[in-house]
């Protein structure tokens, strides 16, 4: 379906930009997204993946607004608190955008269902906050040749990475980094984090989702790790690892 006249006046900022134009917003018009968890990371990529015109999206969290979210996860208030955060934001962004389709999903993700949540998606954001689901979503991208941008924040330090098997096989995927032994001693709800640094990551992870959507920039191969202290970004190359028994089969 093309651009209609509202979408270009809504979008033209968008459309002005060479690296977009009608041919990049209708490919987000199109493009259908799946969001796991709907807290710090995923309230604010839902918000600027709605507003930038991306047709679809599918909002999983089974947790419930706390006061506790309200200093970091704006798109809540207090009238909120009890409420689920999936389908409090899917109301709230479908008053604001009334052009984006938002399915919510109150249900935990796990293996037994995600098969039917990632169907047809064109991307996924990993916005969890446990190893147990990130491992879960980074198996299913894999299995079904579904890019994958992954973020997470806790104190002053947060990274990003995007993973994808057809067009970055090399870079592996979420397990050659943390393997499912891998220790976590440490989370928002343990560590701390200030609102400006979620919001940090979730911005990176939303503009590096819209590059994925566009076809534009060079998003894989790379972990970013921003230190909230110093104001720095660090990146590191990434590499599969050879023995990695999710991704090294799918080359």
């Amino acid at each position: 379906m093309p651009l209609c006249d509202s979408d270009f006046m809504r979008y033209s900022r968008q459309v002005l930009l060479p690296e977009v134009g009608e041919h990049g917003q209708l490919a987000l018009k199109s493009a259908k997204v799946l969001l796991v968890g709907v807290g710090g990371l995923g309230q604010l990529a839902a918000q600027y993946l709605a507003a930038c015109g991306v047709g679809k999206l599918i909002l999983v969290d089974d947790d419930r607004v706390e006061v506790s979210n309200l200093p970091r996860q704006l798109l809540f208030d207090d009238d909120d608190i009890g409420e689920y955060k999936s389908e409090c934001a899917s109301l709230k962004l479908m008053q604001r955008q009334p052009t984006c389709e938002i399915q919510s999903i109150t249900q935990r993700l796990s293996a037994k269902n995600i098969n039917r949540y990632i169907e047809g998606v064109n991307l996924v954001l990993d916005c969890s906050d446990n190893l147990p689901t990130r491992h879960t979503v980074n198996q299913a991208c894999i299995e079904t040749n579904t890019p994958l941008v992954t973020a997470s924040v806790s104190h002053f330090s947060g990274f990003l990475f995007a993973v994808d098997m057809q067009r970055a096989p090399e870079a592996g995927c979420y397990h050659c980094l943390f393997p499912h032994d891998t220790q976590v001693t440490q989370n928002c709800s343990t560590a701390g984090v200030l609102g400006p640094m979620v919001g940090t990551l979730a911005s990176m992870q939303s503009l590096m989702a819209m590059n994925i959507l566009l076809g534009v920039g060079k998003p894989f191969g790379k972990l970013l790790r921003f230190d909230g202290l110093k104001f720095s970004w660090y990146e590191a190359q990434l590499s599969q690892d050879p023995a990695c028994p999710v991704c090294r089969n799918h080359i």
